[in-house]
């Protein structure tokens, strides 16, 4: 028995021949280095693309040249032409299909019997194709054959692979008649091209809306049921998209792989990246047809239009208050609830705002953004330095109702009021309530005698 001293560093497997090595390295790689000069289809193979070449010529099968002796080049010789004819003598008679091959025909019929020959070891699954059965496998032994070289990324499959690698080349060979776009699997093809022909096939039995994809279908169905299957191990919130859930993980790790080539500045979400760029470029493309006012995002747009038709769709089911724009719903609802999903890494404090976490870790850092411009103090919140900026300008808005005192800070206002908390001898018999003037609680007297009449 030969030696085998040429093993394949991707999947382990050994070769007599480094020649043989060389032939099946193209397997993880892809590469294809023989083209077909008549119609431009490549090979891994010098001797797959002369079978193949024959096609063009005509050539007659070699069982014809050589006796009637059958060997491996005619069967695939015979397949290649009944590619190019359109040839598919092979007929399912379930369904109608037609194949080129009897064998593809044999293993298409285990759709229509149900039939599961191949076993996996490991689990009991059973699978109608061996080659299935090989890729299953890897799921067990981790075997990931297929590696990218531009990435260093493998997969189980070679297919996977090639669908991986037009993320580097930008191939997108899959275009649309109708309107030119590019995609780069087939499916996506399909899907998309459902949105000219008009067709929903997948419908909801609850309310009866309908859908391209089925995948659509089953979020929208999240709706009705309220099934939010993906949780997040951070703080124990669940969403009802997969996506969703990446997208909020981001707050607990901090990450922000989007980065604005501008400034620098780096965000969460791709759609928040977009519509930043729009302060550099000055683009503001939604436009409000009551005002003529634009906005750099749509979202923007939606929630000012509704200061023209007052609109308050977002109602908190707890209390009843009402807000325009969903976030801040959210943001209240915590009030209810106690959620506080923003987390401190430094310290471990939480905060039901991003931006109270914010401005928190400021303190870790001895970050002090605001600078007062008359003293040059610095300040870790601009309200800090409002407040401050009064000593300079001696602005007091807090008044007291009792010694029209005035006061720089509410705080120091409410402090003060409790001088007069003793000085109130005019009471009032309906409710109690004492007041510092009579005329006071003549007037609030006032209000018992509009409730009694």
């Amino acid at each position: 028995m030969e030696e085998r001293t040429y093993k394949c560093l991707d999947c382990g497997k050994s070769f007599s021949r480094n020649y043989s090595l060389i032939l099946h390295q193209r397997i993880h790689t892809g590469e294809k280095p023989y083209k077909c000069l008549h119609c431009g289809k490549n090979f891994s193979r010098n001797y797959t693309l002369i079978l193949h070449q024959r096609t063009h010529m005509g050539e007659r099968p070699p069982n014809q040249l050589d006796g009637g002796k059958c060997v491996n080049e005619n069967s695939n010789l015979i397949t290649y032409q009944k590619i190019h004819t359109g040839e598919r003598p092979h007929k399912c008679f379930e369904c109608g299909k037609c194949f080129t091959e009897k064998s593809a025909l044999v293993k298409h019929q285990r759709i229509h019997t149900g039939e599961r020959a191949h076993k996996c070891l490991h689990c009991g699954k059973s699978f109608s194709r061996n080659y299935t059965l090989i890729i299953h496998q890897r799921i067990h032994t981790g075997e990931k054959p297929h590696k990218c070289l531009h990435c260093g990324k493998s997969f189980r499959r070679n297919y996977t692979l090639i669908l991986h690698q037009r993320l580097h080349t930008g191939e997108k060979p899959y275009k649309c008649l109708h309107c030119g776009k590019n995609y780069k699997q087939k499916s996506s093809l399909f899907s998309h091209q459902k949105i000219h022909a008009g067709e929903k096939p997948h419908k909801c039995l609850d309310c009866g809306k309908s859908f391209i994809h089925s995948s659509q279908l089953i979020r929208h169905e999240r709706l009705h049921t309220g099934e939010r299957p993906y949780k997040c191990l951070e703080c124990g919130k669940n969403f009802s998209r997969n996506h969703t859930l990446i997208l909020h993980q981001r707050i607990h790790t901090r990450e922000r792989p989007h980065k604005c080539l501008n400034c620098g500045k780096c965000f969460s979400r791709k759609t928040n990246l977009v519509t930043h760029q729009r302060i550099h470029t000055g683009e503001r493309p939604h436009k409000c047809i009551e005002c003529g006012k634009c906005f750099k995002d749509k979202s923007n747009l939606i929630t000012h239009q509704r200061i023209h038709t007052g609109g308050r769709p977002h109602a908190c089911l707890d209390c009843g208050k009402s807000y325009s724009r969903r976030s801040h719903l959210t943001k209240h609802q915590r009030i209810h609830t106690g959620e506080c999903p923003h987390k401190c890494l430094s310290c471990g404090e939480s905060f039901n705002r991003n931006s109270n976490l914010v401005t928190h870790q400021r303190i870790h850092m001895g970050e002090k953004p605001y600078k007062c411009l008359d003293c040059g103090k610095g300040f870790s919140q601009s309200s800090h330095l409002i407040m401050h900026q009064r000593i300079h300008t001696g602005y007091k808005p807090y008044k007291c109702s009792d010694c029209e005192k005035t006061f720089i800070q509410r705080s120091h206002l409410l402090r003060h009021q409790k001088v007069h908390m003793g000085k109130r001898h005019h009471k009032c018999p309906d409710c109690g309530k004492r007041f510092r003037k009579n005329s006071h609680l003549i007037m609030h007297q006032r209000l018992h005698v509009g409730e009694t009449s």
